[in-house]
This record gives structure tokens, C-alpha cells and sequence, in this order.
């Protein structure tokens, strides 16, 4: 079969499938683009011909225009992890700019471990016309290009120099993609005159391939050691990561809670694994979860950490968990996360790993030892501050938690609504609650929204309204795929939090002792600091530029009404309110460690050292195995 290397790249990816518990579905149903002479040319040339002939490849693969690059890999990983990592998206980029631009979004997607299909443009690989436009030439060796940082944040990276060598790189690609235990950005550099020549292809390469997603049973001995080492707690604690959402084990979280009485806190790729008002939910843990949890977890003798990697902002950059013999039981399909904190490692799928813990643990129950009912007083009064002159952000976000359908789902990513977020938000549907907090990208939020509006669209059970939260800090990074919504006639719901700055890194900064030095979004004063009047920035007149319908709140009844109003609306809509920053928000009673400056002329840092130096005393290595 003759065919260019793009088009049988093309080919190739319609006739690619995924089946997990017996539910097969096409594996990679569209491919993001932007086009440049890197590519225009051939997997331009490809799409378009698959386009103009549904069908003739075996199948389809919808194009999606994108208008920056970095952004349709975020809105491919909201497509992915939306539908639970059994499909994927490709992206395509021109050379050079074009296509490092997709290097954050690739970063994103291995730190989340969600899987995305790149293909990058790149130089000519025979070199007849070197250096080409956009080419960085290195004087160590030819052979390498601006592509080349894709290595270190892509699980599977590999150059077609050849059309020869597309087949492997392809089935390498794949292979990778749809491992449970490794995926993330898979990246296959593409030469642009490598793309555009033709070969003979074995029509074998273009069958229907099903790739069976795993589900890993535990070893028996590793899951006797594990329930044996919880069987012996006093105060066991289990914490759900995003693993349980992507292994769709709610249910089986939910019944090993109900059978054992343990309390479940989460994480933010896990929250709404157990929904909030499940008897044993208790919460967020870490720098920004709840009290409640955080009680839980320096007193456990016992954490069970179920598709979690234990990121710092988790473990409370390892001062959670205090108890003297802590031992953890890492539930994982990764090996690099099972072996955490030196835990117990069983290598499994969540929903296998959970049924066989509830089975093995065989009825025993423990007591519950906690009263969520003064965290939950506390909440309701954050969502109901009746803060002035200017609302506070807890209020937006509680006005929305209760106005919006328990199965529409909330998308964020930086800033400081995370914490807020995760402290308080009421999950009651296990897709609702959307936060990519792995990379904490600004700049996530509108893009990472158009990929779950695109997966929910798709969902059998049923279609959801999306909303994003997104602060002045990053809608200014990045509001670009507002006209890639608008043109697909993809709704969206924005809500736009003006605070003049960065609120969360104020809060920080001003914690660590440097004053919120930076962080305002103000003309430059006579100080010669950004502490001017306010600059004249209008997001909602920009968001209407790029064909957005927008409403400009000022009170929380009014954003009470227009949240009514975004829900009836047919296309995209923003809500633009502004909040006061130095409003107060609920203690996490937990901590993060980010250094202060050992030594410093400046009272408010000798301060903040002094008290960093105290809570980095409870700092532990967990590396131990003692025995509770």
C-alpha cells in the first residue's frame, strides 16, 4: 500500500482501539493542529484527506484547529482524563516554535500521567537544505533539534528518519499510551520531508488493533502482607488519588469504606472518588485539605494510599504524618508509586487492589474516631462570609458549588483557587471536580475545559456543563481556546476572578517574609514597586472580543443569578467578578515547605525563617518500616 509516511501515520491511528471490561471504543477519535510549512504539507495534507473521504482510511479522525499549541495538549489532557485514560488525542505542530511551544503541555501530561500523542515537525532529514527556517544548529552534531527536549518529558520519544522505522515507532508509541503503569506524552518527531514521502506499506500495519487496557491483580503474598499490616491498625487512614477516578474503582472504594469504617481522605486527582457525604469521607489532606483529615493523618498508625503519588502537597511536605511507627500500603499500578514512603507495595489496578483488600480483611471494622460537624459549620461559613466591600473568593466558589448540578464539573489548575477548592468544595458526582494540580499550570483552566466539554459530549452517560475558574493571572497566560470553542460551537462556562495579581503567591510570598513583592497587577509607583493604582485591565471586554457571551457581576446574588443564566445559555459564557484577595479563607492546620532565606537585613524574612525552621522540625524521611 503506497501511502506518505503522514498518511499511513493517519491510517494507522483510526484503525487503533481501546477495550477495557469489555467496552471497546476508537483509541485516538481526533487529533488538535496548527499548521505550519513543518507540516502543512503532510499531516495536513493527511487529515485533509481523510476529512474530504470519511471512511477511507477504515475510519476517522476529526481535526481540531487550535489556536496555541501548548494549549491543545492541555485541552487533549482534559479530553483524556475526563475519559478515564481509555482514549487519547493526538496533537500536531509545525517546526521549531511551534512545536517546543507543546513542551509544557507535555510536561503536564507525564507529571499527570495522562496519556497524549505528539508529533512534533522537524528538520529536514536529509539535511539538503540545512539549516532550514526555524532550525537551531549545534556545532557538537547535526543530529539533534529543538525536539530533543521532548525526551526527558515524554514516556516513549522517538525520530522517524525513515519511513521504515515509522512502523516501530508507532506500536512503541502505543505500547506506551495505553500502559496503565507509565503513560503520559508519548512524542513521535516527525522531519517535514520525511512526512511527505511515500512508501510501501504492509497493509497488516492498517488492521483494526484493539490494545486491552489491564486491570493488574495483587500477588496473593503481597496482598496477605498488605491487609495483614492493616489488620494490626489502630488507626488506619486511607487516601484515594486519582488512580481510583482513572481505574473507575469508586464504587469499590465506597464499599471497602462502608465494610471497614476507615476514613477516606483524597487527594486533588482524587476528590470525588468517595463523594462528600459518604459517612467515612473526610476530606483533602495536606498543605490544603481539611482539618479533619489532618487530625486523621498525624495519628494514623496506618495510611493506605490508593492511586496516589504522594506529591508534597499531599503528604504536607512529609509533616502529615506524625505517628511515631507510621507504615503505609501503596495500592499502585506503578511501581514508582508503590514503593513510596517505603510502603507495603501492591501492584495492582485500584478497583482489583480495594475488592481484594474489603475480601481479605474479611468483616473487621474499626470505630469511627472523628466529628466532621464543626469542619462542615466552618465550611458553610466560608461559603457564606458576607465578606464587603468586595465578595470573597470562598463565597464564588460556594455560590457555585451549590447552584450548579451535582454532574457538571469544575476545572482548575493554578492559583489559589486549588486550595480553596480542594479545602472546600462538596464533590457529589466522582467527574465534577476537574483540578490539575500535578503541574499546577496557569494557563490550564479554559484549554483543559474544552477537552472535558469535548469528552462529556461523548459520554454515554450523558452530556455535563463545564465550567472553568479562572483567575486574572492565568487568563492572561492563556485565553486562546475561547475561539477554538466558540468556532466548534463547543459551550463553555467561564467564570473570570479579578484580584488585581497573583493571590496565591501574595499569600505565600507574604508568609515567607517578602511582602508580596511582585505579585500586584498595578502600575509602578513612586516606590518603584508594582503598588500603583489598579492597572486598567478588562478580561470581561477580552473575553467578549473573542466571542464569548460575558456578564459582569458585582454581588454574590447577582453571580447566584448569572451562574442561572450561564446553565440556559447554548454558547460559551463568562461570568466576570472581582474578589477582594486579602480575604480570609479556613485553616488547613498543615504547611508546605518552600525555604526562606537562611539569612536576610529584612525583619519580616528574619521572622518567617524563624517560624519555617519550627515547622521543618516535623519534617520526617519515611523511609522506615518500623512496626506500628
Amino acid at each position: 500500500m503506497r501511502l506518505t509516511v503522514a498518511q499511513a501515520i493517519v491510517r494507522f491511528l483510526v484503525n487503533q482501539w481501546s477495550e477495557r471490561d469489555g467496552e471497546e471504543q476508537r483509541l485516538v477519535p481526533g487529533c488538535f493542529g496548527i499548521f505550519g510549512h513543518g507540516n502543512v504539507a503532510g499531516l495536513g495534507q493527511a487529515l485533509l484527506e481523510v476529512a474530504d473521504s470519511p471512511g477511507s482510511y477504515g475510519g476517522e479522525l476529526p481535526y481540531h484547529l487550535a489556536r496555541n499549541e501548548q494549549g491543545m495538549v492541555h485541552s487533549a489532557v482534559g479530553y483524556a482524563r475526563m475519559r478515564d485514560r481509555t482514549q487519547f488525542l493526538a496533537c500536531t505542530a509545525s517546526i521549531g516554535p511551534g512545536s517546543t511551544n507543546m513542551l509544557t503541555g507535555a510536561a503536564l501530561a507525564t507529571t499527570n500521567r495522562i496519556p497524549v500523542l505528539l508529533l512534533p515537525s522537524d528538520v529536514f532529514a536529509t539535511r539538503v537544505a540545512s539549516p532550514v527556517l526555524q532550525e537551531i544548529e549545534r556545532a557538537d552534531g547535526y543530529d539533534v533539534s529543538v525536539n530533543d527536549a521532548f525526551r526527558p518529558l515524554s514516556v516513549f520519544f522517538d525520530r522517524v528518519w525513515r519511513p521504515e522505522q515509522l512502523p516501530a515507532a508507532l506500536l512503541g508509541a502505543m505500547r506506551a499510551l495505553t500502559d496503565p503503569a507509565q503513560t503520559g506524552a508519548a512524542t513521535i518527531a516527525l522531519p517535514q520531508d520525511v512526512q511527505a514521502e511515500a512508501h510501501d506499506w504492509p497493509e497488516e500495519l492498517f488492521a483494526k488493533r484493539v490494545w486491552h487496557l489491564a486491570r493488574p491483580v495483587p500477588e496473593p503474598a503481597a496482598l496477605a502482607r498488605a491487609a495483614a499490616l492493616i489488620a494490626g491498625a489502630e488507626r488506619p487512614l486511607l487516601v484515594a488519588g486519582g488512580g481510583v477516578h482513572y481505574s473507575r474503582a469508586s464504587d469499590a472504594l465506597a464499599r471497602f469504606a462502608g465494610a471497614t469504617g476507615i476514613p477516606v481522605a483524597d487527594t486533588q486527582a482524587g476528590k470525588g472518588a468517595l463523594l462528600h457525604d459518604h459517612p467515612q469521607a473526610v476530606g483533602g489532606v495536606g498543605s490544603t485539605g481539611s482539618p479533619v483529615a489532618n487530625a486523621l493523618a498525624r495519628e494514623a498508625d496506618v495510611v493506605i494510599g490508593v492511586g496516589t503519588r504522594w506529591s508534597d502537597f499531599t503528604t504536607a511536605s512529609r509533616t502529615a504524618f506524625q505517628h511515631p511507627g507510621v507504615r503505609f500500603v501503596n495500592v499502585n499500578v506503578a511501581s514508582l508509586d508503590a514503593a513510596k514512603h517505603a510502603g507495603e507495595m501492591v501492584l495492582a489496578d485500584a478497583r482489583e487492589g480495594l475488592d481484594a483488600l474489603t475480601a481479605a480483611l474479611d468483616g473487621q471494622r474499626w470505630e469511627q474516631t472523628w466529628d466532621a460537624t464543626a469542619w462542615n459549620a466552618e465550611v458553610d461559613r466560608a461559603f457564606h462570609l458576607g465578606h464587603g466591600p468586595l465578595p470573597a473568593q470562598t463565597e464564588v466558589l460556594g455560590a457555585l458549588n451549590e447552584e450548579i448540578d451535582p454532574r457538571d464539573v469544575v476545572v482548575q489548575a493554578a492559583g489559589s483557587m486549588p486550595g480553596d477548592l480542594q479545602m472546600l468544595w462538596r464533590a457529589r458526582d466522582r467527574k465534577g471536580y476537574h483540578v490539575e494540580y500535578a503541574y499546577s499550570c496557569m494557563g490550564y483552566e479554559i484549554a483543559g475545559a474544552l477537552g472535558v466539554k469535548m469528552a462529556a459530549r461523548v459520554d454515554p452517560s450523558g452530556d455535563r456543563e463545564v465550567w472553568a475558574l479562572v483567575g486574572d493571572g492565568s487568563y492572561l497566560m492563556m485565553a486562546s481556546e475561547i475561539v477554538t470553542a466558540v468556532s466548534e460551537g463547543i459551550k463553555l462556562n467561564l467564570v473570570l476572578v479579578q484580584n488585581h495579581g497573583f493571590a496565591s503567591i501574595g499569600a505565600l510570598s507574604e508568609s515567607l517574609g517578602s511582602q508580596r513583592f511582585g505579585t500586584s497587577y498595578r502600575y509602578r509607583g513612586e516606590s518603584g514597586r508594582f503598588d500603583g493604582t489598579v492597572l486598567p485591565v478588562d478580561l470581561a471586554a477580552n473575553a467578549e472580543s473573542l466571542g464569548a457571551e460575558v456578564i459582569r457581576v458585582r454581588t454574590i446574588e447577582e453571580f447566584r443569578d448569572a451562574i442561572k443564566h450561564c446553565r440556559a445559555a447554548t454558547r460559551t459564557t463568562a461570568i466576570h467578578i472581582e474578589t477582594d484577595p486579602l480575604a480570609p479563607v479556613p485553616d488547613p492546620d498543615s504547611w508546605w515547605d518552600v525555604p526562606v532565606s537562611e539569612v536576610s537585613a529584612l525583619e519580616s524574612t528574619q521572622q518567617a525563617r524563624t517560624t519555617y525552621e519550627a515547622r521543618k522540625a516535623a519534617q520526617r524521611p519515611l523511609i522506615g518500616r518500623n512496626a506500628p
